[in-house]
């Protein structure tokens, strides 16, 4: 079975998701490390320290991926506006065995709590089972002290496979390790 191509954007209601580009590039840079010590950082496995890279770099690295056909990564945009707010991504947890992961980051605070992020988890869900016709499974790993993406699982029915106690510590307090996932049949015999 032929695997789709990847859509250059994915619409939704309040968000649309846009294939990452060359000229995205310097923004999405802005976003993760224009400030040196970005609120999102407190909510995005924040024990682990936020390695700035020189945007030069950044940027070289990124294009060269970019020309070689990387799909991993999509932006959030807000929607009619097309103003950048976060980004989703794919990558392989374990590729010969089909096992894939995502991830999301909502940099702008203000647009916390407003539904966005769980638009874009369900669109990128839907996009990875439709384009991956291989993958059994979607899934994304969080920790306790997010409570909003153990939430945005629940509500879109995710299940919790996995909660490792007391293996992240942050700010002097242990947290747990929580994984989530959706089966393709789950996916499929919900509708979405």
């Amino acid at each position: 079975m032929q695997t789709p191509p990847s859509p250059d954007l994915i619409s939704g209601t309040k968000i649309q998701l846009k294939k990452l580009t060359i000229t995205d590039l310097p923004q999405l840079w802005q976003l993760m490390y224009g400030d040196p010590y970005p609120e999102y950082k407190k909510w995005d496995a924040p024990y682990f320290p936020l390695e700035h890279i020189a945007k030069e770099d950044y940027i070289t690295e990124m294009t060269q991926k970019l020309n070689e056909g990387m799909d991993t990564i999509y932006l959030i945009q807000t929607s009619p506006e097309q103003q950048t707010i976060g980004s989703v991504i794919y990558y392989w947890e374990h590729e010969p065995s089909n096992w894939l992961e995502m991830g999301i980051i909502i940099y702008l605070p203000e647009f916390w709590n407003g539904g966005y992020g769980t638009e874009a988890i369900k669109l990128w869900t839907t996009h990875l089972f439709q384009t991956k016709s291989n993958i059994p499974r979607v899934g994304y790993t969080t920790w306790s002290g997010n409570h909003r993406m153990v939430k945005v699982g629940e509500k879109l029915g995710f299940t919790k496979e996995a909660q490792i106690r007391n293996v992240r510590q942050y700010q002097g307090k242990l947290y747990d390790s929580i994984r989530m996932g959706f089966l393709r049949e789950e996916w499929e015999a919900g509708g979405n």
